[in-house]
């Protein structure tokens, strides 16, 4: 054993724990980033991890990186040594209780003034800041109304402000709801709640696919499918899968979309009416994608005769989203394809102009899109100047939204725009396009 090593060894567990981390993913030849996207957390927190001196990762942190580095246990068996060594130096420090009111308001400002933070050190202060809150040892429906409130608020901010903070909050909500799936419950109680945490966790994979980081978007679709199964909810399940086959067409597999969505049709006798047209819509895209334009414009008819029968009250928590404005903007996607091959804007034009004017303002980024793909298609096949106008609204939009597919849109009509960039007012957007891209 070489000298380092062997003072390696009688370092506190904690030191030791950040140095093996940081070893195994070295030797792993991972970096921080890829190591974070393995285990579903940001880079942070792998940095934290292994930075001395800091507060003590989670253990679900520990377990995560523990699995992923193929530690057998390691650093699991660290970070309880350390635990161990922080509880006996606490029990050897007494703790000397002040009297109340013997330090002045006054006193503790005057402290806090005297520190020069910059605002790296203010957020680094609070970076591995961790909470253990285990769930009861009992669950009932308080505890699956709370996660169905919890998913509820998510989606709302992700429909007003795109994917990027509800992700990051999501990932916590869905860590600490899934712990409860292992908690003892009745078994009408223990379907309900797989179906909540499913429906959590499919809301959190939107949002990471949204933001772009689709290894946890992928994750968290695959949990969500996972819940559906075992809850027995062909609704969910369908619904899980529909919305991985619309990842899967962004990533521009459009075999495994097809797929995907075809599975998501197994047992459409089970599914409502509305669960058969989001289904159908999607399915037309990537039909209309594979250029199978028949067969596509049948399936936005099949899907518009399912959408007329939809009955509101009966919809589960994950389709109250779908109302008339979102399956106008939604065909219309199942249509552009169509409408650029023949030239005629149209009925896809139509369907974005209602979607447009329909969409609430508890909607806004589904808004921006049907907008955005309107100006595009405008600008693709139609009239650039309109396409112009409806661009600059475009742009404004997008300003308050995290969203990596919304600067998808952005850029899908920066390109169509580079055919008319002769017209003054199509350069200037172009350029507003560029900018608002790069300060995304």
């Amino acid at each position: 054993m070489s000298e380092d090593e062997h003072s390696d060894m009688t370092a506190p567990a904690g030191v030791r724990l950040a140095h093996e981390i940081r070893r195994r993913r070295t030797e792993a030849g991972l970096s921080q980033p890829q190591l974070a996207r393995m285990i579903g957390y940001t880079r942070q927190y792998v940095s934290l991890a292994e930075r001395v001196g800091h507060n003590l990762p989670s253990a679900e942190v520990i377990r995560a990186l523990d699995q992923a580095l193929n530690a057998m246990g390691a650093l699991i068996a660290l970070r309880e040594r350390c635990r161990s060594e922080q509880k006996r130096l606490r029990g050897k420090s007494p703790v000397r209780r002040v009297p109340q009111n013997t330090v002045s308001l006054e006193a503790n400002l005057s402290a806090s003034a005297t520190r020069v933070d910059t605002k790296s050190d203010v957020v680094e202060s609070i970076a591995d800041l961790t909470l253990d809150a285990p769930p009861r040892r009992r669950v009932g429906r308080a505890e699956v109304g709370q996660v169905k409130l919890m998913t509820s608020a998510l989606a709302a901010s992700e429909n007003l402000y795109g994917g990027g903070m509800t992700s990051e909050a999501g990932i916590a909500h869905l860590r600490w709801a899934s712990r409860m799936l292992k908690v003892h419950s009745e078994p009408a109680v223990e379907v309900a709640l797989f179906e909540a945490v499913g429906n959590l966790a499919g809301v959190v994979a939107f949002s990471a696919f949204d933001v772009g980081d689709h290894p946890v978007a992928a994750r968290c679709f695959r949990f969500a499918l996972s819940c559906a199964e075992q809850g027995g909810s062909w609704e969910l399940r369908a619904a899980t899968l529909t919305d991985m086959a619309r990842q899967a067409v962004y990533l521009g597999d459009l075999d495994q979309a097809l797929s995907l969505i075809e599975f998501a049709q197994v047992r459409a006798d089970r599914l409502t009416a509305t669960a058969r047209a989001v289904i159908g819509v999607v399915r037309a895209r990537v039909l209309a994608m594979l250029g199978r334009h028949e067969e596509a414009r049948s399936q936005v008819d099949r899907a518009d005769s399912d959408f007329a029968q939809r009955q509101t009250a009966t919809e589960p928590a994950w389709l109250v989203y779908y109302d008339e404005a979102e399956h106008a903007g939604s065909s219309a996607r199942a249509l552009i394809p169509i409408a650029i091959a023949t030239g005629r804007p149209g009925e896809a034009a139509k369907r974005l102009e209602t979607a447009v004017r329909l969409h609430s303002d508890a909607y806004p980024r589904s808004r921006a899109f049907s907008r955005t793909r309107l100006a595009a298609l405008h600008m693709s096949i139609g009239d650039p100047r309109e396409a112009t106008a409806l661009g600059r609204q475009a742009v404004a939009d997008a300003a308050m939204f995290h969203s990596q597919r919304m600067n998808g849109e952005l850029r899908a009509l920066m390109r169509a725009s580079g055919q008319h960039l002769a017209i003054p007012e199509v350069a200037d957007l172009s350029h507003s396009l560029a900018s608002a891209i790069n300060d995304a």
